[in-house]
């Protein structure tokens, strides 16, 4: 018998699930049987029912809240999905990025994960089992010279530490994969469109094709919607894809141009 996708049971952290993928990615595990706890700076007026708990990743102290929030509302984790991620770097090319914006980069994209795998990793290799899934970007891959080259190049450094640490657990139980997404039709990406077309004055889909032709097109003809997205990380993260350690997943629309 085909066995239906399930998480029912596991217990999820999922990081920046208030907005966007992070939030279809929350309300997809909670409808599979996740129970699940996210995190964002600020608490907004609907997480769909998920444990919430208000902290800032970027600062040790706002992960060592998040992790002692899994061990009070879940007591312990099976499935740690790392969302957190962006950028406000200004454009301008490499020489617009100061020290400062390098280091908002890495603080952002990068070190959170690092800190929360560090902290909660070892209880899943103590139980024999678990899942980490890192949430990257074809930028690794297809940075903008103009304005992505500090997000990419942290998010090329996720890449790399997601693909060592799965060879050291792999073998103990926790599987380490990445999803990396093109461009997502959520309302900050949306946003970015709706500020092109006024900065420009342009309309509204003359701005998303300037988007798609920023990323050399889109042979899809659309950006994924953060529900298929969502969709991706919950097979990754089941039974489903139990010999699924150590790759890398695109979700772009045929963005990148390579295999």
């Amino acid at each position: 018998m085909t066995q239906f996708l399930t998480l029912q049971g596991r217990r999820a952290l999922i990081t920046g699930g208030t907005s966007g993928a992070g939030a279809a990615t929350v309300a997809l595990f909670q409808e599979l049987g996740a129970r699940v706890l996210t995190t964002a700076r600020s608490k907004p007026a609907d997480v769909s029912g998920a444990a919430f708990v208000e902290a800032d990743l970027t600062t040790a102290t706002g992960v060592q809240t998040v992790v002692d929030a899994v061990h009070k509302e879940l007591g312990g984790l099976d499935i740690l999905v790392n969302m957190l991620g962006g950028s406000s770097a200004p454009s301008g090319g490499f020489a617009a990025l100061t020290d400062e914006e390098w280091d908002k980069e890495f603080v952002l994209n990068f070190f959170p994960a690092v800190r929360l795998d560090r902290a909660l990793i070892p209880g899943m290799i103590a139980q024999g089992s678990g899942v980490v899934i890192h949430v990257t970007s074809i930028q690794n891959r297809l940075p903008l010279p103009e304005a992505t080259t500090g997000y990419a190049s942290a998010k090329g450094a996720l890449n790399t530490y997601s693909k060592s640490i799965s060879k050291e657990v792999s073998p103990k139980g926790v599987r380490v994969v990445r999803v990396s997404p093109g461009w997502i039709a959520s309302s900050g990406s949306n946003g970015l469109a709706l500020r092109i077309a006024e900065e420009a004055g342009i309309s509204y889909d003359d701005a998303v094709n300037v988007i798609m032709n920023s990323l050399g097109g889109i042979p899809l003809g659309r950006p994924a919607a953060p529900e298929e997205v969502a969709d991706l990380i919950a097979f990754l993260a089941s039974d489903r894809a139990s010999s699924i350690t150590g790759t890398e997943h695109i979700i772009d629309g045929g963005t990148v141009p390579t295999a």
